[in-house]
């Protein structure tokens, strides 16, 4: 089954669960692992608007509920490994709304080729404008990176 199909059953089976608790889906993986296929949805929890931590419990109530779904339906036709967890706190950006939504927040970014001798930048982003990334660094100075270009973007976690 396609990749694609099955983020599409799972964002719809899950659509108004997630809804009803104040949950949201952040992503979905479907991938092979050696022999074994994996079945990962990272699930986030918004509360009246603003970020909350996600728990062991809201993840295990999501697991269920999707298991019993998945069990009833019957859509995916290989056996797989279904997990359900927190994107964590060095979260990968993924989405357009997820560069809008940590905005101002640390991040690291992968370029796939070097710009100005440099793999990875690191610094606070400034956002998201017409597909370019606006990373600040340490010395004050302002990355426009094509998304194009961007390996991978996810938040810093800074102690």
């Amino acid at each position: 089954m396609a990749k694609k199909q099955v983020k599409e059953i799972v964002e719809e089976l899950l659509r108004d669960f997630l809804a009803e608790n104040n949950y949201e889906l952040y992503n979905v993986e479907f991938i092979k692992e050696g022999r074994d296929w994996f079945l990962r949805v990272y699930v986030d929890k918004l509360q009246d608007g603003e970020d909350a931590w996600i728990s062991t419990q809201d993840c295990e109530n999501v697991s269920r509920f999707l298991s019993e779904k998945l069990d009833e339906t019957d859509p995916i036709p290989q056996n797989y490994y279904l997990e359900v967890s927190s994107p964590g706190l060095d979260r990968a950006l993924l989405k357009e709304e997820h560069y809008i939504r940590f905005t101002g927040e640390p991040v690291e970014v992968k370029l796939y080729q070097p710009v100005d001798g440099r793999k990875q930048i690191n610094g606070i982003l400034k956002g998201l404008k017409d597909e370019t990334v606006f990373v600040t660094d340490q010395q004050n100075k302002t990355w426009e990176l094509p998304l194009r270009q961007i390996a991978k973007t996810k938040l810093a976690v800074v102690f």
